[in-house]
């Protein structure tokens, strides 16, 4: 076990803390917008919709590095949005921690809309229906009905949106770099280790992800098998 602790202590834990703030805003963000939107998104018919989804989940099938490439395009002192960031506070977004988050949200979309979408699509309507009956706003309906019945699949998103920020790499490095302390990650600082040889510190930080991961997919099993029982 001491040596356990002795591998552990050599992680780059600055890189540690940087992955772990930014799996911590994405999910924020992606839990703040996400859940309206993909209430909206099940619940409503509109002319584009199948398109419109087509376009959420295409970070999945998408490249990280094509994806990483057009948005450090679209973030950069060139484009509408990264001139009018610039000219409001005075510095760039590419190879900024901001820049980094917002490109982070913008690939792990699929990753929370997905299973928000899926567990409000799952509400029987009747519910609904008896809580507007019975006088309930369209706000009280979705906080007292809707959320409660659909925690589990919610939680699956947050789970699953916060395991795959941890493990990002493509588009992390196309638009934030690696700027130790600012926007290296873990999957970017195993990359390093391996271009020097130092494959022990990078075989431990591999193993700590890996982990991580199978953890997250085992609560996010727990979670769809609550769900079906709601």
């Amino acid at each position: 076990m001491s040596y356990v602790w002795e591998q552990l202590a050599t992680l780059d834990w600055p890189t540690v803390q940087v992955t772990l703030r930014l799996a911590l805003w994405t999910t924020g963000v992606l839990l703040v917008l996400g859940l309206p939107s993909a209430w909206f998104l099940a619940t409503r018919r509109f002319p584009g919709k199948s398109l419109l989804e087509a376009g959420i989940a295409l970070p999945l099938v998408l490249p990280p590095t094509v994806l990483g490439f057009y948005l450090l395009m679209a973030l950069g002192p060139q484009s509408p949005l990264g001139r009018w960031w610039e000219e409001l506070t005075g510095w760039r977004l590419p190879f900024t921690f901001t820049g980094v988050v917002i490109a982070s949200v913008l690939a792990n979309v699929p990753f929370a809309m997905r299973p928000f979408m899926d567990a409000f699509s799952g509400v029987d309507r009747r519910l609904v229906e008896a809580a507007r009956t019975l006088g309930a706003s369209s706000a009280g309906v979705f906080w007292r009905v809707v959320l409660p019945v659909c925690l589990p699949g919610i939680l699956s998103g947050v789970v699953l949106t916060f395991a795959h920020t941890v493990g990002e790499f493509g588009v992390v490095l196309m638009v934030g770099g690696n700027l130790p302390g600012v926007t290296r990650t873990m999957a970017i600082a195993i990359y390093d280790d391996v271009q020097v040889l130092n494959y022990t510190r990078a075989s431990w930080t591999a193993g700590v992800l890996l982990a991580f991961s199978f953890g997250s997919l085992c609560v996010t099993s727990m979670l769809g098998k609550s769900r079906w029982r709601v």
